[in-house]
């Protein structure tokens, strides 16, 4: 059984708490709870007067903040956080002071060897947040065509190799279905090129990430609250967005620079220090971007 303590270490905590400036009182949401470490900072900021309020879609995440956050000011709602919105109503909260939104994965969730979200895991290929909702990606890679699943490897992972990926999955699900993480990490790292002893990232890399957006509808979300959230902001009030890879990142610059509610306030991503990346590896590819609500 998978540990409860938190193992997750937070991405850019100190640049996240320098930007939205937590003070006491004040009103935050952490759309993103995960392993609970930018929600207990802030919490700890806003003193008991404040209030956090963390959404999150991974039941096991909530069930461990429980305990972890026990005695701070914070709400935790089991929700994805496109209902931001639905969320404050139901709490009778006109509008927030604050939000940040993590968009990586928790340690927590890559050590649960039953979710499928670490590549040598011989749990289920799950990669659900939430696993009592949607499909599995399992199901996908044993019953979507070769291109559809190219087509999704392609758009979601941007893998370049997709179609030769797809067709290796379809052939081996002939013999028998693939099942595991560590089963369909081995296919394809046995079907792509060897990058050499230099090569930054596992080959699987980007056939997971595609499959884990598929499943969980995470590009849609994000679109959704980037559309929603401004409403849910007080004027001059700031929402902090940590992306790790290029479409999630792509979405949010646009929506700070194209959407007249925001200030965008960083042009260039924020990344974090080399000595996070030592210290903390999985920081490696993190974007930090910041907008302002603004006086309309």
């Amino acid at each position: 059984m998978p540990s409860s303590s938190p193992v997750h270490v937070p991405v850019m905590l100190e640049q996240i708490v320098e930007w939205i400036e937590p003070r006491r009182g004040a009103v935050l949401v952490d759309c993103t709870l995960g392993g609970g470490g930018h929600t207990r900072a802030l919490a700890e900021r806003v003193g008991d007067e404040g209030l956090i309020i963390a959404l999150e879609r991974d039941p096991k995440a909530i069930d461990a903040a429980e305990s972890n956050l026990a005695g701070l000011p914070v709400k935790l709602v089991h929700t994805d956080f496109r209902e931001l919105p639905e969320v404050l109503e139901q709490l009778n909260i006109e509008s927030i002071d604050g939000a940040v939104m993590d968009l990586g994965l928790s340690s927590d969730q890559l050590e649960d060897s039953q979710r499928g979200f670490s590549f040598s895991s011989k749990g289920p290929l799950d990669l659900r947040f939430d696993p009592t909702c949607g499909e599995p990606a399992r199901r996908l890679v044993n019953r979507l065509s070769a291109e559809h699943l190219a087509d999704l490897i392609y758009a979601y992972g941007e893998e370049r190799h997709s179609r030769r990926i797809a067709r290796a999955i379809v052939r081996r699900r002939r013999e028998k279905p693939i099942e595991t993480a560590g089963e369909l990490a081995e296919l394809v790292r046995s079907c792509l090129p060897r990058g050499g002893a230099r090569q930054r990232i596992d080959p699987a890399t980007r056939t997971f990430q595609a499959l884990r957006i598929a499943v969980n509808d995470e590009l849609k979300s994000l679109e959704i609250v980037l559309r929603r959230g401004p409403e849910c902001l007080k004027p001059d009030a700031r929402l902090a967005v940590i992306s790790f890879h290029s479409l999630e990142d792509g979405r949010v610059k646009e929506s700070f620079r194209d959407d007249p509610r925001w200030t965008n306030l960083t042009r260039t991503p924020i990344r974090p220090s080399p000595e996070e990346v030592e210290r903390n590896p999985r920081a490696r590819s993190a974007k930090l971007r910041v907008a302002g609500r603004t006086r309309l």
